[in-house]
């Protein structure tokens, strides 16, 4: 079981490395193109974690969310060997680990993390982010819906 796992994980970083190639050789950095009236193709070079924080560290930053990056995905890894049988809890430490690689590769490719899918409403922008991301954000969501499925129905992950 761990194989699948390890290979949706897989999927994920293709899928993220993949759509961030097709930005880089289409988009240069801050250009953008409307796609809805609420939703831009831009790219964007983010230096720091989630919403661009501590972007402005004087690099040491890339250093550290590497560091973050490494141990998580050993741990993550370690995770689903032990709860290999558990879909949903599996499910959502594979979509965490393909999305925390895919910009973990991002980080020692460029020094920063390519962002390219932004949401808008009139001038409010929600922080531009990208498949990675959107992975971690789903596994995560996951985690707590079981977490609730769990407590409503008596069982716990062993």
């Amino acid at each position: 079981m761990l194989k699948r796992w390890l290979g949706l994980a897989g999927l994920v970083i293709a899928l993220d490395q993949t759509s961030k190639l097709l930005i880089i050789n289409n988009f240069t950095n801050f250009e953008s193109i409307k796609v809805l009236s609420v939703f831009d193709l831009t790219r964007l070079h983010n230096a720091g974690a989630a919403f661009s924080f501590l972007s402005n560290a004087g690099g040491m930053q890339r250093w550290l969310f590497t560091a973050i990056a490494v141990v998580a995905a050993v741990s993550i890894t370690w995770l689903l060997r032990r709860h290999s049988r558990e879909i949903i809890f599996s499910l959502a430490l594979s979509l965490i680990l393909g999305g925390a690689l895919g910009n973990l590769i991002d980080r020692i490719a460029y020094g920063y993390v390519i962002d390219f899918l932004a949401f808008h409403w009139n001038e409010h922008y929600f922080p531009a982010f990208n498949l990675a991301d959107s992975a971690i954000t789903c596994g995560a969501i996951l985690m707590i819906w079981e977490s609730f499925m769990e407590k409503k129905h008596g069982s716990a992950v062993s």
